[in-house]
């Protein structure tokens, strides 16, 4: 078993940091020094590798940051975790939060492994908390800007639920909403009018299993994805039912949904509140929902951030630039004139 590496602090903002174990010193490197150059990019710190010998010199939190950064990310390395270059960009974020946090309480909570072989487990501390939320509570809210792995998390937690036989069936459900703009008529039978609303569902469960897995479940009815107009009038047992988009429903809607829940299931309801589709005059089911039902004490609501979203290193600054222009717009209208 590899020893815990031996730290030297030296005056000012410079330390030193070494390994005993080549292979992991190389692994924590990554292929041309790529971890070590996100690492100074994202941290605005100089790392000079000579040997088993990790040099590091800046600012004195960054120095500090950057050291620990190295001890958990070895960890991780010395439990088989494969570590890749998003992993560094969520790993910084974690410490920058708390950095006595510990990264294999994160990273380690293995979800799923997906067909390709892929370990699918939380990259924030939201998503840990939203991952403990869903297996400790029958109905979790996930609310938050896209990109924060609301939808994928639980459509893993499904998955896995169904491979464990927790459940015998998952109902996967969505609003049929025009995202802001009018697609007009769309040709086919019912089934076929709707599939392109359900479309973003179906990618996140065949990025999961195969494709003729997934598709002999559909066909028996295991897994099934539908319109939450389809839900009226029914009862759900023993199932993993994940309501999607649920900013777009209405509130007849949402409590018609809550109501369909029977022995034995769990439903996670996913949105963002700030991306409602439905006409004016209509009250968002999920923003209603919010209020009528935070006071019970077995459903649980998680709120994810910006700092949470997992997608391209871009979609976090577009969705602060979003933020702040909704911010001078608000301030912009409450405003009183003439001061």
């Amino acid at each position: 078993m590899a020893q815990l590496p031996t730290r030297d602090k030296l005056e000012g903002a410079t330390a030193q940091l070494s390994f005993e174990e080549n292979q992991l010193v190389q692994q924590l490197a990554g292929e041309r020094n790529g971890h070590l150059k996100i690492i100074e990019k994202q941290l605005d710190v100089r790392i000079h590798l000579r040997g088993n010998q990790f040099s590091i010199a800046g600012d004195k939190p960054h120095v500090e940051l950057t050291e620990r950064l190295l001890k958990e990310l070895a960890e991780l390395l010395q439990k088989g975790y494969p570590v890749y270059d998003s992993d560094i960009v969520y790993a910084i974020r974690i410490l920058s939060e708390n950095l006595q946090r510990n990264l294999k309480d994160i990273f380690l909570d293995q979800v799923f492994i997906a067909s390709n072989k892929r370990t699918i487990s939380p990259k924030s501390v939201r998503q840990k908390e939203y991952i403990e939320a869903i297996r400790h509570f029958d109905v979790v809210f996930g609310i938050g800007p896209a990109g924060t792995g609301k939808t994928y998390l639980a459509m893993a937690m499904a998955v896995a639920a169904m491979t464990k036989e927790q459940v015998r069936r998952i109902v996967l459900v969505r609003p049929a909403v025009e995202a802001g703009e009018k697609l007009g008529f769309l040709p086919g039978d019912l089934a076929e009018k709707v599939n392109p609303y359900l479309r973003p569902l179906y990618d996140a469960l065949h990025d999961m299993m195969d494709y003729e897995k997934a598709s002999g479940l559909l066909q028996r009815g295991a897994i099934e994805v539908a319109p939450l107009a389809f839900m009226r009038g029914r009862t759900l047992n023993d199932s993993f039912v994940i309501l999607d988009e649920a900013q777009n429903t209405t509130s007849e809607q949402m409590k018609m949904f809550l109501t369909r829940l029977g022995l034995g299931s769990k439903a996670v309801i996913t949105g963002d509140i700030t991306q409602i589709d439905l006409p004016e005059n209509k009250t968002s089911g999920l923003v209603e929902s919010i209020q009528l039902l935070k006071g019970i004490r077995d459903i649980r609501f998680v709120y994810f951030s910006n700092r949470d979203v997992v997608r391209h290193r871009l979609v976090q600054e577009i969705i602060l630039a979003y933020e702040r222009a909704d911010e001078r717009k608000s301030l912009t209208t409450h405003s009183i004139p003439g001061e």
